[in-house]
């Protein structure tokens, strides 16, 4: 949208809107504009008009005097006119051509409006260049709207309507970092409430953090995560057809002669000694051993928490398809493909696995906690809710999707906005800390919930059980961290509290996504980007990797932004 100037030579609002006149988009580029009323316009018809009456009054030759007078009228008003009012004038010339769609007799006149401007007539002369950019912009002329948003900036730095364009050419040029440093300034500018800013930043912090990831994760050497973290993740299934003991096994200890395949797999696995699991499943599928189905899993969920999905794909695809191995297996293949799928970002093909699963084995528990997670991850809260009821008919025992299932139907309250509801889901939630003492989860999973309605002194006590039944757990310290971040206001106290859980666990990429967003917030740049860097490097997915990269890329075009134009983030929460 162009701009218009009053009479008066200030910034006008756009005709028709109700925005106030500064820093305010239009609705819709191209929009129709309506012309103001030039101040040249007036100037001419008075000064016509008073010529016209002296001449009425001469004493010359009327004939000639009437010539004379027409002829010395026209040169006064284009003698007598400022060159402030002839720029105006031109500009609104090139309006007028700009509302028909003559964009090249528009830039023309803005041209000219250039030209005549005097340059200690500052504001004009930027408004001049952003309407020429706009015209440009019409013709796809992107590095010329750069070129002339870049003028109007170097006269106004803080040239909303400059700076937005210069983001969307930025975004036509393929140079989406200069497009997000530009879009970032709006947003800081307009206080965050400019919607088209806010996501076109967002759309470039995808696309960066997706082109970062590509070719990071690409290059990084796989790992396994802590111990703690694959003791978590088997605690999630109550029966996974490999991490219970057997008593087909000997297990007496992983040096006794013969033993080799899955059994030494296995005897690794209860061990907790998890370096060579998949080099002892490799050799049971490679001999084809009695024990190829439970190898082909193992091996397959341990290349999934190196986040080698690749790897694992074909081992769970292989299983799912032996029709002759157990449902109990072929059912948690399915469920680890599903949520495989999920973190590849592909749901429908997620959510295919499980029916399939279901179908296969109908009365497994672990089948509808799982897919009640990943309905809460896509906000599906009433069919999460409905997974979880039927796990937990299932399997009543099952602390983890009991505390799962209160968990989702405080969500459910929270959507519905029900007073009552969020009532008995908070007794519930209560409840399930009294049926199962034991469980870690559900005493965290009850904090959240306190902490989400400002109970902080009883959630952080929940905190504290949830941390004391499970000392080693990192992410008890992380969110008690940021519970008094929320509650305190205690950024050192909060952040004592996550380091914390990254002595615990030095590979808690958690805790160290959580103070690089803490950093962020306290305007230390550099800071928050170390710490992402580092959560980068322990990241097992692609998704994982994009989403932090995104975080980072944040952090360093708002220290950009804010150096550059010498503005400061509004109101930082700490």
């Amino acid at each position: 949208m162009l701009e218009f100037n009053m009479a008066d030579g200030g910034e006008a609002a756009d005709v028709g809107s109700s925005f106030p006149k500064s820093w305010k988009f239009a609705l819709a580029i191209g929009a129709p504009i309506a012309i103001g009323v030039a101040v040249g316009a007036f100037y001419w018809h008075k000064r016509r008009s008073d010529s016209l009456a002296g001449g009425k009054g001469g004493k010359t030759d009327p004939k000639a005097k009437s010539k004379d007078t027409g002829n010395e009228a026209t040169a006064a008003t284009t003698d007598e006119r400022t060159a402030e009012e002839k720029a105006q004038a031109s500009k609104n010339k090139g309006n007028k051509y700009f509302k028909a769609g003559r964009y090249e007799q528009a830039i023309a006149c803005y041209n000219e409006a250039i030209e005549l401007v005097p340059e200690d007539k500052v504001k004009d002369l930027s408004t001049f260049y952003q309407n020429r950019a706009a015209a440009h912009e019409q013709l796809k002329n992107y590095a010329q709207v750069v070129a002339d948003c870049t003028k109007a900036l170097e006269l106004n730095s803080r040239y909303v309507k400059a700076l937005f364009r210069r983001a969307k050419s930025f975004e036509n040029m393929n140079q989406k970092m200069k497009c997000l440093e530009d879009a970032t300034a709006v947003c800081i500018l307009e206080n965050f409430s400019h919607q088209q800013s806010m996501m076109l930043a967002d759309k470039m912090l995808k696309e960066l953090g997706k082109e970062k990831a590509q070719q990071r994760y690409k290059e990084r050497v796989p790992s396994l995560p802590s111990g703690q973290f694959i003791r978590s993740y088997f605690s999630s299934f109550s029966n996974d057809g490999i991490s219970k003991a057997n008593d087909d096994y000997n297990d007496e200890g992983a040096g006794d002669v013969g033993m080799n395949g899955y059994r030494k797999a296995h005897q690794l696995f209860t061990s907790g000694d998890y370096g060579g699991v998949i080099e002892a499943c490799d050799e049971e599928i490679n001999s084809s051993g009695d024990r190829l189905a439970e190898a082909l899993l193992m091996r397959a969920t341990f290349y999934l928490l190196m986040g080698q999905a690749a790897e694992a794909k074909p081992d769970l695809d292989r299983l799912i398809e032996m029709t002759e191995s157990s449902e109990t297996l072929r059912a948690n293949a399915l469920i680890k493909r599903g949520s495989m799928h999920m973190q590849e970002g592909n749901s429908s093909d997620a959510m295919n696995d499980f029916a399939t699963a279901v179908r296969i084995d109908p009365d497994n528990a672990d089948i509808y906690h799982h897919r009640g997670q990943l309905n809460l991850l896509l906000d599906r809260i009433d069919d999460a809710a409905q997974d979880f009821e039927k796990c937990n008919k299932l399997n009543g025992s099952f602390a983890l999707a009991h505390a799962q299932y209160s968990y989702a139907k405080y969500r459910l309250a929270l959507v519905h906005q029900s007073p009552m509801q969020l009532q008995t889901a908070m007794q519930q939630l209560e409840n399930s800390t009294k049926k199962f003492p034991a469980c870690a989860e559900a005493f965290a999973l009850y904090a959240q919930a306190q902490s989400d309605q400002g109970q902080f002194a009883t959630a952080d006590e929940n905190f504290q059980k949830a941390i004391a039944l499970e000392p080693d757990n990192p992410t008890a310290y992380v969110h008690r961290g940021l519970l008094h971040l929320s509650w305190k206001k205690d950024a050192e106290g909060a952040i004592a509290m996550i380091k914390k859980a990254m002595e615990i666990d030095s590979k808690c990429d958690f805790a160290y996504e959580t103070l690089g967003t803490i950093e962020v917030q306290r305007g230390n740049m550099a800071a928050a980007k170390d710490y992402f860097e580092k959560a980068i490097d322990l990241a097992r997915t692609e998704m994982e990797m994009s989403h932090l990269f995104s975080l980072s890329v944040a952090a360093e075009a708002q220290q950009n932004v804010t150096t550059k134009y010498n503005i400061t983030p509004p109101s930082p929460i700490l």
